[in-house]
């Protein structure tokens, strides 16, 4: 499917992964390994970077650019539904050092990795996917535990980054998903921890963003570079265009 597309398509494709644990995360009869709370176990950081370099090394044989991986979310939660397992463990610090090693691993195999899910992701007793999430911390608690995994992985220079949909009070009032908030996206994200590598939304079905008006555009204007699996992709196509034809985006 992959050489097919590319072969149709007038510009080269840039083919993603949902594979948090490789292939086998999406496709079936593929290489299963553990889960990242397995990982988190193990005692040889090194070992996360040649899992890494595996799982990019199967990637490129399915003709895959870039990994939605590494979770830097911490597993604070033990009510969370949603992240759990795909955690390397509860402890910040360790949850940067395995992420990192695994990405390290994923980018010298020539796959790009994606730290997810930006402002953090651990400390939620509800599911993205089903209704909007709220994190209640303080901004010191963020800095020491959320935001801790994302600003190590931006300082080892790696190169992308997805927001969630999580509403934040204490970084953005207003009511609204993380990946539409540009005081988050950009000002949080990229002005303050200085992260210049590719914006990736998360899932834009998912029903903590699918709600929200004209959420393409909004997501864009917030600083997100690409736009993950809107509903309507030829509706929401036509209003983006729709937004640099009036100017409220740059084109």
């Amino acid at each position: 499917i992959t050489n097919a597309a590319q072969r149709a398509a007038k510009v080269p494709l840039m083919i993603s992964l949902d594979g948090e644990w490789g292939l086998s995360m999406r496709l079936s009869n593929t290489t299963r390994f553990p889960r990242n709370m397995m990982l988190g176990a193990i005692q040889n950081d090194s070992l996360l970077y040649y899992y890494g370099l595996e799982v990019a090394r199967q990637c490129k044989l399915m003709g895959i650019h870039v990994n939605f991986a590494p979770v830097l979310d911490v597993n604070s939660n033990p009510d969370n539904p949603v992240i759990g397992n795909r955690s390397f463990g509860e402890n910040p610090d360790r949850v940067a050092r395995l992420g990192i090693m695994y990405s390290k691993g994923l980018e010298a195999g020539g796959v790009m990795a994606v730290a997810k899910h930006f402002p953090g992701h651990g400390d939620t007793s509800t599911d993205s996917h089903k209704t909007l999430p709220t994190v209640n911390h303080d901004r010191n608690r963020l800095d020491n535990f959320e935001l801790y995994p994302f600003k190590k992985y931006i300082e080892a220079g790696l190169s992308g980054m997805m927001v969630g949909h999580l509403y934040v009070p204490v970084l953005d009032e207003k009511k609204q998903p993380s990946s539409l908030s540009s005081l988050i996206a950009t000002n949080l994200l990229k002005n303050e921890l200085g992260f210049s590598g590719l914006v990736f939304t998360d899932g834009l079905q998912m029903k903590g963003v699918s709600d929200e008006e004209n959420y393409c555009v909004r997501a864009l204007l917030a600083g997100n570079d690409i736009l993950l699996g809107p509903i309507s992709v030829v509706k929401e196509y036509n209003s983006v265009k729709k937004a640099g034809d009036d100017g409220l985006l740059s084109k």
